[in-house]
């Protein structure tokens, strides 16, 4: 069924008091209006009740596990998830004739919620140098072109490959391999913009980069910090498991800047007292925490659980762990003691009386988990927050044993497995050499570029070529209007995607549109029908099978573009002997190649078939740690109390409830009672009067950084909101232009995007703006 267009909706913004819970009934209605929106009753009936089923489709969202076959509901999926299977599996398609009528520079114009809406794209597309027009083009030609273009770069490094957490392991394993192949590392991909962070620290720590939680350790747990992250919008089935917890008699610590709605109560439409009742309550304690404060937080812990052993000895900490598998505690230990509450108190915001009960749950609980996402990870100090969370789990032993551990929660389908399958910019040698026996190569041995040094390069006529496997680069970047100069340097950008997006409109001088099937879709090939496979943010590997037609005969598999576009490339390296047409062929000969290069992979294609699939080995939880002295390490973290200078606040980029990564479904932010448009910036009240700001002024945000680049989104409206004090809020990506490509996390580099300093000028409403309606 062949929808029509939709258009931007034209309403005034509305204001209405935060919501005090998530999900109930109306997450099941908004679910289903907006599934029947865009698919047929019998497509939102086969999408949904496959969804996250065995030999169903995996959810193309968030990446939160699965609970183990034979627990699943029916309908085991959330409003979210819904939302985006049936945004891909939409009845609207842009055909030639669309592009035909609307040139680049025009689309352009459009909002990310305009382009989403006008549905799949059917054929490839070609906008040549001196045009303004995508026009069609074959497959072959369009190939044939890309490759000739890679084979005249002067060097391989003048090429980027990228992905996002949407593409299957398998398409992302040959990605990285053709890349390799061809002669580079320049593999950026959407890690190094939401959890590069995250794995610095826990390698460091750990050993490991992947978190060491199970959804039966959420289950299982006594106590669980949730941490800079917001499940009823990201990732909305933790929730269910949060309720299984607190079901348990566990409880909840919820740490953030806003309130949110998912962290105060759940009414899960899946029980009865979800649907007539008031559900249950899921934070017993909440820290309304300073932007970039969770650093001092656990400082502040850890100092408590040592003179708390001081006063009692042998009675807090777990002294058999530490001696046994640590390293490091007593220089960890006389830092921690230094640390001044002045410090803890001023960088967190909090009071002392609120961190002591925060210790007192510790103290009653066995077994911790501390959970974290983006409010953590997009910090200048993100690294050093996530250690100071390990040595916060170590002093207690909460490693390793059931109902405990470190779980950085992943908010994108298969972005873990992207990187367990090679796409990282720095693979270690073991990786490198496991490929090079397998496939009789030398690869590359340099790093390549990451997201923010890709960049760079494309801003330097470095990289002439940028390729992207699924994503919408140019707005997930930071420092947009430096981003999209870059990108237009290049001379040839290719973007394998599903649906419209800016990633189709800021282009090089030339540019391909390389449309692939969805993760809904029937996949046939020479073999038969495919499956893919992903890896969930507790390290589980499990299958997708598409089940709808595909939305045109002319879309092909993100594998077999990868292997023909690779074929193209290497037919004339001599050195290189890899089968990619029997892969495209059959999906299963990639992963018997995989079983021999990844540890935990092998019998890869018996073992994921079956029921629930394969459990990845986690070092951590047999007690192996890959670290420089084979113990977990306590680390000393040092921070500096950067503030915002009077008058200026710190401002977070964040998602509305409508909304999957860069692209809003509708805009409205439900849970957070703003609904009409996106151009909003929520404001503590008692910083409105001190900026002397009023409700519903327009202000222009300006970026403060230190160069003399002007950064600033206009005519953004002034929403009273229970922020923390000194920090505001703003929708993502329209906040993205704020987000200085210098402004990174010390170690991993990923952009600060949680923690930009702004101050705000008297600004105007964008033309045909309505009045807003207040409902206080």
């Amino acid at each position: 069924m062949k929808k029509a267009p939709k258009h931007e909706p034209d309403e005034p913004l509305t204001v209405s008091p935060p919501k005090k819970w998530a999900a109930g009934v109306p997450a099941v209605t908004h679910a289903l209006e907006y599934s029947l929106d865009e698919a047929s009753l019998k497509t939102t009936a086969t999408t949904l009740l496959t969804m996250n089923q065995v030999g169903g489709i995996d959810c193309p969202g968030c990446a939160w596990a699965d609970p183990a076959p034979g627990h699943r509901h029916m309908n085991e999926y959330c409003e979210n998830g819904a939302k985006h299977i049936n945004d891909e599996a939409t009845g609207r398609r842009v055909t030639r004739e669309f592009f035909r009528a609307h040139p680049v520079s025009w689309l352009n114009e459009q909002s990310d919620l305009w382009l989403n809406q006008q549905g799949r794209l059917t054929e490839p597309m070609i906008k040549r140098a001196d045009s303004d027009y995508y026009e069609p083009i074959s497959w072959a030609d369009a190939l044939d072109l890309l490759a000739d273009e890679l084979k005249a770069l002067d060097t391989p490094d003048q090429a980027c490959f990228y992905t996002s957490g949407r593409a299957s392991n398998e398409s992302a394993f040959v990605l990285q391999l053709f890349a390799r192949a061809f002669g580079t590392n320049n593999l950026p991909d959407c890690s190094n913009l939401c959890h590069e962070t995250s794995g610095f620290g826990l390698h460091e720590t750990l050993g490991t980069g992947k978190g060491t939680v199970s959804l039966d350790d959420i289950y299982q747990s006594d106590l669980i910090f949730l941490v800079g992250q917001n499940p009823a919008t990201n990732h909305p089935r933790q929730l269910s498991a949060l309720e299984e917890c607190k079901d348990n008699g566990g409880k909840i610590i919820s740490v953030n800047t806003l309130p949110e709605a998912g962290l105060m109560r759940f009414k899960n439409p899946q029980q009865i007292r979800g649907v007539i009742g008031d559900g249950v309550q899921i934070s017993d304690q909440f820290l309304h925490i300073r932007s970039g404060g969770d650093l001092a937080l656990f400082q502040g812990l850890n100092k408590l659980l040592l003179e708390a052993e001081d006063a009692n000895p042998g009675t807090v900490l777990d002294h058999d762990f530490i001696a046994q598998h640590t390293s490091g505690f007593e220089e960890f230990a006389r830092h921690a003691r230094s640390i001044s509450w002045d410090d803890i108190l001023t960088a967190t915001q909090l009071t002392r009386e609120e961190i002591e009960e925060a210790h007192d749950y510790v103290m009653h609980a066995g077994r911790v988990i501390v959970c974290w996402a983006m409010g953590v990870t997009q910090q200048r100090q993100g690294v050093p927050t996530v250690r100071e969370i390990i040595n916060f789990l170590m002093l207690r032993g909460n490693l390793g044993r059931v109902g405990c551990g470190a779980s950085p929660v992943r908010g994108h389908s298969n972005v873990q497995g992207d990187r367990t399958m090679g796409v990282w910019e720095q693979m270690p040698d073991e990786f490198l050499d496991a490929l090079k026996s397998e496939f009789r190569f030398d690869p590359p041995r340099h790093h390549g570029y990451d997201a923010v040094k890709a960049v760079k390069a494309m801003a330097e006529g470095k990289v002439k070529v940028f390729l992207s496997l699924a994503g919408n680069f140019v707005r997930a970047a930071p420092d947009t209007e430096i981003t999209d100069a870059a990108m237009r340097r290049c001379k040839v950008t290719a973007q394998i995607s599903t649906k419209l997006s800016k990633a189709h409109t800021v282009t090089g001088e030339t540019a391909l549109i390389l449309p692939c099937l969805g993760r809904t879709e029937i996949d046939i090939q020479a073999g038969g029908v495919q499956f893919v496979t992903v890896e969930n943010t507790s390290s589980e590997v499990h299958t997708s099978f598409g089940k709808l037609r595909p939305a045109s005969r002319l879309l092909l598999s993100e594998v077999a573009i990868l292997c023909r576009l690779a074929e193209r490339t290497l037919a004339d390296k001599g050195d290189v002997d890899i089968p990619w047409l029997e892969f495209e062929a059959d999906y299963g000969n990639i992963r018997d190649r995989v079983a021999q290069i990844i540890p935990g992979f092998y019998d890869f294609n018996r073992r994921v078939s079956r029921p629930g699939g394969i459990k990845l080995p986690n070092p951590v939880n047999e007690g192996v740690y890959a670290t420089a002295t084979g113990k977990a390490m306590f680390t000393v973290n040092d921070w500096d109390m950067s503030a915002a200078p009077p008058g200026h606040l710190v401002l977070q980029s964040t998602r509305s409830h409508d909304q999957w990564n860069t692209i809003p479904y509708t805009n409205n932010d439900r849970y957070r009672g703003i609904h009409g448009r996106r151009n909003i910036i929520m404001i503590n009240p008692e910083d409105m009067v001190d900026l002397g700001l009023v409700r519903g002024q327009f202000v222009d945000i300006v970026g403060v950084w230190n160069d003399d680049v002007d950064r600033r989104v206009e005519g953004f409206e002034v929403i009273p909101y229970p922020t923390s004090r000194g920090c505001a809020a703003a929708y993502y990506p329209e906040v993205q232009p704020l987000v200085p490509l210098d402004s990174v996390a010390a170690i991993s580099n990923q952009p600060t995007s949680k923690g930009i300093v702004v101050r705000l000028e008297p600004g105007t409403p964008p033309p045909g703006t309505k009045p807003t309606h207040w409902h206080d």
